[in-house]
């Protein structure tokens, strides 16, 4: 199922309907501020499962990101972190970033690899924003990657539910996305180091 939904404003109902579909163990797919991702609840386990066998992926070797709705919300999913990395997070977040932050006895064990952390988003984006709040807990997300194409992601929200809308529950189309990732931070240690350059910009570390 396709479900336009206007990116500054995301209509109550969409919203609902998407949550709806969390809530179940469904998977959807979404837009964040960087590209669009499959999307489910972090506390469902097949759900889990479905977007590693969609990504061809072992859910152990797996580097997918949970969405936050604020900085508040993810210190409940990690250790805590450094006064340097906090500073660096204050001024990134909302945005286009990844933090990679030691996880915290909160996060289910599916995601924990034996390095035991986890990666942290919080997008610049009110659908993303909307769907976390309502859910009441982080959104494990996945980006979608094009592995077909010349480009790297799949921008159009058309193109995805063709592809996917036997895949997966619901399709939110919040318009085209970008076709660049967040920046991926390692914030395992006392400074932050650049794992990835996307979107973000690393200029002010």
């Amino acid at each position: 199922m396709l479900v336009e939904i206007h990116p500054d404003n995301p209509n109550p109902r969409a919203i609902q309907q998407a949550v709806d579909h969390l809530r179940n163990g469904g998977v959807i797919i979404y837009p964040t501020d960087t590209v669009y991702a499959f999307g489910c609840d972090i506390y469902s386990k097949t759900a889990v499962e479905r977007i590693c066998q969609l990504r061809g992926i072992k859910p152990e070797k797996a580097n997918f990101s949970f969405i936050c709705h604020d900085l508040s919300q993810l210190s409940e999913y990690v250790k805590q972190v450094s006064t340097p990395t906090y500073r660096v997070m204050k001024h990134a977040l909302p945005g286009p970033y990844t933090f990679i932050l030691n996880a915290s006895g909160l996060v289910p064990k599916i995601f924990k690899s034996k390095k035991k952390t986890v990666g942290i988003r919080v997008p610049n984006n009110n659908i993303a924003h909307a769907l976390v709040e309502g859910l009441g807990n982080p959104i494990m997300s996945a980006s979608l990657k094009d592995e077909d194409e010349l480009v790297e992601y799949t921008t159009d929200p058309y193109i995805i539910h063709e592809r996917y809308q036997n895949q997966v529950e619901l399709v939110l189309d919040g318009g085209f996305g970008n076709n660049a990732p967040s920046t991926v931070l390692n914030c395992t240690g006392n400074q932050p180091e650049v794992i990835r350059e996307g979107l973000g910009d690393v200029s002010f570390l």
